[in-house]
């Protein structure tokens, strides 16, 4: 009965002294937990993707649809309302200029307004017109009763204003001071409230609503347009409190999916807020409109079957984790166990039995090293045990485990489950990369007549100014300082000689004669572009304005997401600039001939045309034309875009992604476990294999010391102790120690 106790005891002591933490029990227990959570997750991630979710990539581009809408609403609101405060100052003066003569030099410039008038706030006199009838009421409305008290005009509201007229439609009034004589004048312009540039075809519905979801302007089909503006805009409403994210829309946006029964047509819709970013300033921004876009979708109602795939793959991972958990278990953590206790056994002096065998090159070492050390204990001589040849060694343990579970991800991460080139696109999303491309096209264009038009009313100011060097460089300094469009702007004379200039260097060919009015490209090699807007000086014998603009100001307009690369090209195909996400080389051709063929096809359509490109890698290109219009015209420039096909919301695109997303985990999981295990165990006993066999061969100098609290330090620290004890013999045989 004591025997019994006593042996309790002991195994007691031992329990205590063996490490809790560290060594190969956690790697080995992460690896099986982290395999059993990727095979749970594997058969979850790849179930069968039914086509219902081909709807998230068509939402998703009715979304991206409305964006671009209300990026190009807001766009064009905020720079009438720029364009007007901007024609103001061009009569700022000691003397007021006739109300006649300010709008006859404004309709020279601008052409985009509907309607403009000058008007004496104070005493509601309409001073000169031209257009259509401006509402003066909404004009004066809150005006200042005291006269000649407010000589800038700053008592009075002269940010931009929606109205409507009796006939229903909606205009959009801006208003400027006029700065100069004793009494206060307003120069006032109403443009229509158009629908954004964005193609509507005859499937497709547009609408601008105001924040109580009046519909403002239509476009296309009509469908139930109240119903869907008024949910849009609640949706929009409860999306407003958001932060857009950093490169994101700035404002609320969204998408919605129609009801209806399974497998018949649904309407998918986009809303955008035409709103602003925080810390922008947006003039329209404050108005708040947005863009809502329609269209009828057919669902299809066939499914991408990954179900039975999902649980096979699963169920073979779970038996690979077993076999190779037993594996590990075996090998590595039981013989590192034995070895602990058969260390502690001689550090303690119980040399009565001999040391077990042990199986695997390293734990044979040790183990015939620790054989050796028990025999000198009993008195006989250091002997090199020699290295143990008939083992495997751990660390190729651990490489056939990590080739086993590789075996597992590597099919799931590079050859199962691909998509291949025969996915259905729907001609939806091929229809819709037309349009965007075709809007983007039509920013382009836009921004690059309104910045002529900004450099034309330079050319006006320069003429009043009578060619005086130090007025010229003020102007063309305040324009580059209020437009970030342009690199630099400067004055010509007759032969192309500069005359003033603010900015970076002027690119305009030395001694070449300036261009006549328009947009021009000056180069057609080198590192950056060249593109500048020309405007003659009224009255100034030969003089002309020039606005470079700046390559990143291009880039910008171009970037727009989920439109994939986007490209904008002159009329030899050449790459002027291309989004930020992918970067270009100035001047390179298009990166594939299907894309130059289409940019040579979209010459014969002005709305553009887009294709679904088949082949290993299949992608949906489109391209859209300039078109002859504005100081634009002789460009003969195109915008081009590609979209993968792989990075569509598509069933069997999703399918494969998770399933490389299975094979990825799969790999982490075995990669970071058993690198764990290599670094923090294998690595260390193969180093206390060393140390074992040298202190076996009479090394009695050498300290050995733990890096770990774990199983291979326990060893190293058994054996310390049996060197303290071996080393007061020299030679001669030692006697054997007593009991620890």
């Amino acid at each position: 009965m004591s025997a019994s106790r006593g042996s309790r005891r002991r195994k007691a002591r031992r329990r205590a002294d063996m490490p809790l933490l560290g060594g190969a029990r956690p790697p080995i227990a992460a690896l099986l937990a982290l395999l059993l959570a990727v095979a749970g997750a594997t058969a979850l991630v790849l179930g069968d993707r039914d086509r219902a979710s081909l709807d998230a990539a068509v939402l998703t581009s009715q979304q991206h649809v409305a964006e671009d809408g209300a990026l190009s609403l807001r766009a064009s609101l905020d720079e009438s309302a720029t364009d007007l405060q901007r024609a103001a100052a061009l009569f700022t003066g000691p003397e007021p200029v006739p109300a006649d003569t300010v709008l006859d030099k404004l309709g020279k410039v601008y052409n985009k307004w509907r309607g403009t008038a000058v008007i004496d706030p104070v005493g509601g006199t309409l001073l000169a017109a031209r257009g259509e009838n401006i509402p003066l009421a909404t004009v004066l409305k809150g005006a200042p009763d005291a006269k000649g008290d407010d000589k800038d005009g700053k008592a009075f509201n002269l940010g931009p204003r929606l109205v409507k007229l009796r006939s229903g439609e909606t205009r959009m009034l801006v208003v400027a001071a006029l700065r100069g004589g004793d009494r206060p004048r307003l120069l006032v312009a109403s443009g229509t409230l158009n629908v954004p540039g964005i193609s509507s075809g005859e499937d497709r519905t547009l609408l601008v609503v105001d924040s109580a979801g009046t519909v403002l302007a239509s476009d296309g089909p009509s469908v139930a347009r109240k119903s869907w503006a008024e949910k849009a805009r609640r949706t929009a409403a409860a999306d407003s409190a958001k932060t857009p994210e950093p490169g994101g829309h700035p404002g609320a946006s969204g998408h919605l999916m129609g009801g209806g029964k399974r497998g018949e047509e649904r309407t998918a819709v986009g809303y955008a807020a035409a709103g602003r970013a925080p810390g922008e300033t947006s003039a329209a921004g404050a108005l708040g409109l947005s863009v809502i876009t329609s269209v009828e979708v057919t669902e299809d109602m066939s499914a991408v079957r990954t179900q039975a795939f999902g649980l096979a793959a699963a169920g073979i991972l779970l038996a690979l984790a077993l076999v190779v958990g037993w594996v590990l278990l075996r090998t590595v953590q039981r013989p590192l166990l034995q070895l602990y206790l058969e260390s502690r056994r001689l550090s303690r002096g119980e040399l009565d039995r001999p040391v077990r065998q042990f199986r695997g090159r390293e734990p044979a070492r040790i183990g015939a090293a620790l054989e050796s050390l028990r025999k000198q204990r009993l008195g006989g001589r250091p002997t090199r045990t020699g290295r143990a040849r008939g083992g495997f060694g751990t660390r190729g343990t651990v490489i056939v485990c990590a080739a086993v579970l590789l075996a597992w991800s590597a099919p799931l991460l590079f050859l199962l489950n691909r998509a291949g080139s025969t996915v259905t696109v729907p001609q939806q999303l091929v229809e819709d990369q037309r349009r965007r491309t075709d809007t983007a096209a039509d920013r382009v264009r836009k921004a690059l007549n309104e910045g002529w038009a900004d450099v034309a009313s330079v050319a006006q100011i320069v003429g009043a100014g009578g060619g005086k060097d130090g007025a010229d460089k003020a102007v063309l300094e305040t324009t580059l300082r209020e437009h970030s469009r342009y690199r630099s702007v400067y004055v010509l004379d007759g032969d192309g000689k500069v005359l003033s200039r603010a900015g970076d260097s002027p690119r305009h060919p030395g001694g070449k004669k300036p261009h006549p009015d328009s947009v021009v490209q000056l180069n057609t090699s080198g590192k950056e572009p060249a593109v500048a807007a020309y405007a003659a000086v009224p009255g100034g014998n030969g003089r002309t304005v020039v606005g470079e603009y700046d390559t990143q100001f291009l880039i910008s307009l171009v970037t727009r997401p989920g439109l994939g690369q986007v490209w904008l090209v002159d009329k030899k195909h050449r790459i002027i600039a291309a989004d930020r996400a992918h970067g270009y080389r100035a001047f390179a051709k298009l990166p594939g001939r299907h894309l130059n063929d289409l940019a040579v096809s979209a010459r014969r359509d002005a709305d553009g045309t887009a294709i679904l490109h088949r082949s290993r890698n299949s992608s949906i290109a489109a391209a859209a034309p300039f078109g002859d219009n504005g100081a634009t015209k002789g460009l003969d420039w195109q915008v081009i875009s590609a979209q993968p096909a792989a990075w569509l919301e598509l069933p069997e695109y999703t399918a494969e992604r998770h399933t490389m997303l299975a094979g990825l985990l799969g790999v982490t999981a075995a990669v970071a476990c058993l690198g764990w295990l290599h670094i923090i165990v294998i690595r260390p006993l193969r180093n206390l294999a060393d140390q074992a066999e040298a202190l076996a061969g009479g090394d009695r100098k050498t300290v050995l010391f733990p890096q770990h609290h774990d199983e291979v330090g326990a060893v190293v620290r058994n054996l310390e102790l049996i060197r303290q004890q071996l080393r007061p013999a020299t030679g001669a045989s030692a006697k054997p120690a007593g009991r620890n």
